[in-house]
């Protein structure tokens, strides 16, 4: 049982690792944001920064908190049945959350583009070099996609694998 938890955990940890390193990335850059803000002067500027900070805040703070739903599991607590039930609902609340950063994603990457310009080089693009869209937003969206299903099935994958080690386990018990 002692060895079924560390191996649970062992998969948990690496979700948790990954996710930790993304979430602050997204602290930093929404802190870096939120200190440059009075460069956004236009309506469509401003309302993308308040999108893009509580993106970069709320996203990743929802899928720790998920993450931590899954760590408090203790295999050696409750039933197996409950055990399962309760790992169960926090894979299903974890991936659901994946999905849908995914789509948020797709939002961020076209209201990001006018604000870092902004933000990086003081220039408002909807006012001097339309062009970067036109190649911007399809390069985007291509490396976006492939990016979101491989790295939602390694996500899929890793939690599939602690489900395995909780199957195991219920051979062990019979």
């Amino acid at each position: 049982m002692e060895m079924a938890q560390e191996q649970y955990k062992s998969k948990i940890a690496i979700l948790a690792k990954h996710q930790g390193i993304g979430a602050v990335i997204c602290f930093v850059a929404a802190i870096r944001l939120i200190r440059q803000f009075e460069m956004l002067e236009t309506c469509y500027l401003l309302t993308s920064g308040i999108f893009i900070i509580l993106y970069l805040i709320i996203v990743p703070s929802v899928v720790l908190r998920s993450i931590g739903f899954m760590k408090r599991i203790n295999l050696a607590k409750g039933t197996y049945k409950e055990t399962l039930i309760a790992y169960t609902e926090g894979r299903k609340q974890f991936l659901l959350i994946q999905k849908v950063g995914i789509y948020l994603n797709f939002i961020l990457l076209i209201v990001s583009l006018p604000v870092l310009m902004k933000v990086l080089s003081g220039k408002d693009i909807f006012m001097e070099n339309r062009r970067v869209l036109y190649w911007y937003i399809p390069t985007m969206t291509i490396f976006l996609t492939v990016f979101s299903r491989w790295y939602y099935g390694k996500y899929r994958n890793v939690t599939a694998s602690a489900s395995n080690i909780l199957a195991d386990l219920e051979d062990l018990s019979h």
